[in-house]
């Protein structure tokens, strides 16, 4: 819901925050993988305690997110290879996150953290599956700028998550409260994005 906003605020300081890295003959892979291991690292901190590491290790691993996209824009290189890293490892580090935080209270938040990552699965798949049709179909979905994957919106997207994220670092005795509230956003935009796709596809075939 808020990408449509953010996106657009960041595009311009990312690729400044991109220029050096580019002289440096750094790439976007790099970018991504570094940024990943950054994400791996905040689930480490979060599974100990340590609530304000694991902080900023989500807020590095978000930067190298934007900053990996930016450098690809940059440099034209963008590929479906990079497109494909970018997103299997960043829905590995939205689960090793909420992982965390079972890990650090399995008795507390055990139970909420399965059903955050069970809606995560269903945000995920709607999105993937959409995103395979439509490359098919050549339907495009182009609210965001140039994007290696076709795009749904909905209620709980990348901005909203990182929120969410940074609340229950700042605030993990209430991550139950949080997880389960914002799990159940998770299935209100899973149910609208599967309505939206099966319309969109099915009257893609019919207009044929």
């Amino acid at each position: 819901m808020l990408d449509k906003v953010f996106i657009p605020v960041i595009k311009t300081p990312l690729t400044q925050l991109a220029q050096p890295l580019i002289r440096r003959g750094i790439t976007a892979n790099q970018i991504t993988l570094m940024g990943f291991a950054m994400g791996m690292l905040a689930a480490l901190a979060l599974a100990g305690g340590f609530f304000f590491l694991g902080l900023l290790g989500i807020v590095l691993n978000r930067v190298c997110d934007g900053l990996d996209g930016a450098l690809a824009r940059a440099t034209n290189s963008s590929s479906d290879a990079g497109g494909y890293l970018d997103i299997v490892l960043d829905f590995i580090f939205y689960s090793a996150v909420v992982f965390g935080f079972a890990v650090a209270n399995p008795e507390q938040n055990a139970l909420a953290a399965a059903f955050l990552i069970w809606s995560f699965m269903g945000t995920g798949s709607s999105f993937l599956a959409f995103a395979v049709m439509a490359a098919k179909r050549n339907i495009e979905q182009l609210d965001y700028g140039k994007k290696s994957l076709y795009f749904l919106g909905g209620i709980t997207e990348g901005t909203e998550t990182i929120i969410c994220f940074v609340l229950i670092c700042l605030f993990p005795s209430q991550f139950v409260v949080f997880a389960v509230v914002f799990g159940g956003l998770c299935w209100i935009t899973t149910g609208t994005r599967i309505y939206a796709a099966y319309k969109m596809l099915d009257n893609a075939v019919n207009a044929r």
